[in-house]
C-alpha cells in the first residue's frame, strides 16, 4: 500500500453545446445512426496500454530535440487515436490526454492549437481555482511573445515584459479564489531547477529504460513534462517568481488574519463532562506515544493465558511480542515491535530532515522562513546524483511524522480519546520493491489481523489516511522491469485484487466500527482509478475530501461519488514525534477531522452505531456558499443534533 502524503473537469455535452456549429438534436441523432458507438471507458483499467521503445538514456531524450521528435510523434499518434476511438467519461483522464497534446503543441510551436486545447482543458475543470489558473502562465507567455515578436525566453527585455504582464494579470484574478494556487505555483517554480529535473530522470526514469528498453504511457508523459519544464519553465523561473511574489506579498498580513470557519464550528469536550472513553484506531505509519501520554489506549497483556493471540504472539521461541498501545507490521507484513516508524541510523539526522520538510512546506506556502531560505540554497547547489537521496529523505521523514500528526488531529479537544496505535510500514524509495502475489496475500492477511485487533479491544472509529491503486501496482512492476504492457496489466490486476478484496473483507467483518479514510491527493476520481479504500462503498466507511481554512476545495483533493464530506486539510497544525508542531496539508489531515468528530459523538453517546454517527455527520453538512458541490462538516451542528435527539436542548 502507498501512503497519501501530497495530487483536470464540466461535462462533455455542455462543452460541445458551447461550441459554434454544434449540430441540432435531430442532426445528432441521424449521425449517431450512421456512426458506430464508441467503446465506453468506465474505469482506468479499460484504457489501452502503450509502450514506447527508447534507445540510449532518457536524459538524452529530454535534452535533444532530434531524439525527442520521433518519440513525441509516437505519443501524439496514440493520444489522438485514443481520443478519437473511445468514449471517455472521466474528466481527469480527458484533461490528462488533452494536456499531453497541449504540451506537445507548445514544444512544436503550434501555439494556435495550444490555445484551443487550453480552452478545452479549462472547460473540463470543476475546481474554481484550477479553472482560473489552467493555462494562465502559458497564455501570458504566448501573448507577450506575439506582442514583442520575441521568442528567446532568456532575453532580458522579454523577461521584463513578461514579468510586468504576468503581474498585471495575476493581480486581476480574484484573490480569495486563487490565493493558495498562486502560492503553490510560485513555490513550485522556486523549487524547480535543471539539476533537479535531470536528477529525477536519472533516478526514476533512466533505470526503467535500462531494464526494459521502453517506457509506459505514464512515464512517457513524465518525460514530455520534464522536457517542457526545461524548455519553458526553467528560463522563466525568475520572472515568474518575481511577478507572483509581487502579487502575494501585499496580502500576507491579511492572509495571516483571514477568517477561519473551523474555529466557529469546533467542539471541545472537557474532562468534567458526562462522557465515555472512546478508543480511536490510528491505522497509520506509527505514533510517538510520548506525545500523547494521557490519551493512549493501553492493553495489559494476560501472561497467564498462553492462547491470547493478540497481546502475546511469539515471534521467536523465547521472545513474546507485546505492544501495550497497539500492534505493528513491517513492510513485508511481519509482526514487529514498535509504535513509531523506525528511522534506524537516520535518527541522528532528524533535526536536519525536519528543517528540510519545513522548508519545502514554507516555500510552497510563500512563507519566508530560515528553513525556506536554507532549502533554497541547498536546492541551488544540488547535483543531479544528489536528487534521489534528497527525495527519499523527504519521503522517509514524511512517513516518520505522518501518524503522529494524524493522531493529534483525531484526538484534539477530546480528553476521552484513547489512541490505539496500528502501525503500517510504508516504503519511501523511488524504486519500490517488486509487488508479488505472495506479498499481497500476506498484506491481505495482515489487514484482517489489524481489524480483529480493533474488534477485540473495543475500537469505535478507525482513521485510515492512506491508500493505493491499481496504477500504483502497475507503476511498481514497470520500475522493476516488467516491460510488456499486457503482462504487466494482468499481473497488476491479480496482485491488486488480492489486496483490495482482503482489505474490503476485513472492513466488512467489523460492522460496529466506523472507518474514516482520506480521499487522496491526486485530483482524480477515486472510483474511476480504483483507489482503495477510498473507492469502497460500505455502510461503516466515510471517505473525506480536503478544503482550506475558508472551506474552499483544495486543488489536490481527490473526489468521487462516495466522497461525501469535506474537512480542513490545508496547513493543519498538529504534533510530530518529539512534541513539536508542524503544519501539513493533504486529505490525510482532513480525514482525522471527521474521525475527531465521530469519536466525540461516540464519547457523548456510546450506544451509537456507525450508521447513527454517519447520519449525524451528514445531517450536519453544509454546502460551501460559493460552490454547492462541496459539503463541509460542522462538528457543532452534528453535536447539537445528537443532543436534540437525546431530548436535550441544542
Amino acid at each position: 500500500m502507498t501512503s497519501f502524503v501530497s495530487s483536470l473537469r464540466l461535462s462533455a455535452l455542455v462543452l460541445l453545446l458551447a461550441l459554434p456549429g454544434y449540430p441540432s438534436p435531430a442532426q445528432d441523432q441521424d449521425q449517431a445512426l450512421l456512426a458506430p458507438a464508441k467503446p465506453k471507458i468506465t474505469k482506468a483499467d479499460d484504457l489501452p496500454r502503450h509502450t514506447y521503445p527508447v534507445q540510449g538514456s532518457v536524459v538524452d531524450l529530454v535534452t535533444s530535440a532530434d531524439k525527442f521528435a520521433p518519440f513525441a510523434a509516437q505519443v501524439r499518434a496514440d493520444v489522438e487515436k485514443d481520443l478519437a476511438t473511445y468514449d471517455i467519461e472521466d474528466k481527469t483522464t480527458l484533461k490528462g490526454l488533452k494536456g499531453t497534446l497541449l504540451t506537445l503543441d507548445l514544444l512544436e510551436g503550434k501555439n494556435d492549437d495550444a490555445r484551443k486545447l487550453i480552452a478545452e482543458v479549462r472547460a473540463l475543470e470543476d475546481k474554481p481555482a484550477l479553472k482560473l489558473m489552467t493555462g494562465f502562465i502559458v497564455e501570458t507567455r504566448l501573448d507577450v511573445e506575439e506582442q514583442t515578436k520575441q521568442t528567446d525566453l532568456s532575453d532580458p527585455a522579454f523577461q521584463q515584459a513578461f514579468q510586468k504582464e504576468l503581474t498585471t494579470r495575476a493581480n486581476a484574478l480574484p484573490w480569495d479564489v486563487v490565493h493558495d494556487e498562486l502560492k503553490q505555483t510560485m513555490g513550485g517554480f522556486e523549487i524547480r531547477s535543471r539539476n533537479l529535473l535531470i536528477g529525477k530522470v536519472q533516478s526514476e526514469i533512466d533505470p526503467v529504460v535500462k531494464q526494459s528498453g521502453s517506457l509506459s504511457s505514464d512515464l512517457a508523459d513524465a518525460v514530455i513534462g520534464i522536457r517542457s519544464s526545461l524548455e519553458f519553465a526553467i528560463p522563466l523561473k525568475d520572472p515568474v517568481v518575481a511577478a507572483l511574489n509581487a502579487v502575494i506579498q501585499p496580502h500576507a498580513e491579511a492572509d495571516a488574519n483571514k477568517p477561519d470557519i473551523w474555529k466557529d464550528r469546533a467542539v471541545t469536550l472537557t474532562a468534567d463532562q458526562k462522557a465515555t472513553p472512546v478508543v480511536i484506531g490510528i491505522w497509520d505509519s506509527g505514533v510517538d506515544p510520548a506525545v500523547y501520554p494521557n490519551q493512549l489506549f493501553t492493553r495489559v497483556p494476560d501472561f497467564s493465558d498462553p492462547n491470547d493471540p493478540v497481546a502475546i504472539t511469539a515471534i521467536s521461541k523465547d521472545k513474546p511480542l507485546i505492544d501495550p498501545h497497539g500492534l505493528a507490521f513491517d513492510l513485508h507484513s511481519n509482526r514487529v515491535h514498535g509504535e513509531l516508524y523506525p528511522m534506524g541510523d537516520n535518527a541522528k539526522r532528524l533535526p536536519e530532515l525536519k528543517d528540510q520538510i519545513k522548508g519545502i512546506l514554507d516555500i510552497t506556502s510563500a512563507v519566508d522562513s530560515p528553513e525556506a531560505t536554507a532549502l533554497k540554497a541547498k536546492l541551488g547547489t544540488l547535483a543531479p546524483d544528489q536528487v534521489k537521496p534528497f527525495i527519499e529523505d523527504l519521503g522517509l521523514f514524511g512517513n516518520y511524522i505522518h501518524g503522529t500528526h494524524v493522531a493529534g488531529i483525531a484526538s484534539d479537544g477530546n480528553p476521552f480519546a484513547r489512541i490505539l496505535i496500528a502501525r503500517l510500514t510504508f516504503d519511501y524509495h523511488l524504486k519500490p520493491e517488486k509487488p508479488t502475489v505472495e506479498q499481497s496475500r500476506k498484506d491481505a492477511a495482515a489487514y484482517q489481523v489489524y481489524v480483529d485487533y480493533f474488534k477485540q479491544h473495543g475500537v469505535r472509529v478507525v482513521n485510515m489516511s492512506w491508500g493505493g491503486s491499481l496504477k500504483d501496482v502497475d507503476d511498481a512492476l514497470e520500475k522493476n522491469g516488467v516491460a510488456d504492457a499486457d503482462e504487466r496489466k494482468k499481473e497488476a490486476r491479480e496482485i491488486f485484487d488480492i489486496d483490495k478484496n482482503g482489505l474490503l473483507k476485513a472492513l466488512q467483518s467489523a460492522p460496529d466500527i466506523l472507518f474514516v479514510t482520506a480521499a487522496g491527493n491526486s485530483d482524480n476520481d477515486v472510483n474511476f482509478d480504483e483507489v482503495i479504500p477510498s473507492s469502497f462503498i460500505l455502510p461503516n466507511l466515510m471517505t473525506v475530501g480536503a478544503v482550506n481554512q475558508a472551506g474552499e476545495e483544495t486543488s489536490f483533493t481527490s473526489f468521487g461519488k462516495n466522497v461525501t464530506a469535506y474537512a480542513d486539510g490545508f496547513e493543519v497544525e498538529s504534533y510530530i514525534p518529539g512534541g513539536s508542531r508542524l503544519k501539513l496539508s493533504g486529505t490525510s489531515m482532513a480525514s482525522p477531522e471527521v474521525t475527531n468528530l465521530a469519536a466525540k459523538l461516540f464519547a457523548l453517546d456510546p450506544t451509537l452505531k456507525p450508521a447513527d454517527v454517519i447520519d449525524l455527520i451528514k445531517s450536519g453538512l453544509e454546502p460551501n456558499p460559493q460552490d454547492k458541490r462541496i459539503l463541509l462538516i460542522n462538528p457543532k451542528k452534528s453535536v447539537e443534533l445528537l443532543i436534540a435527539r437525546q431530548g436535550g436542548k441544542p
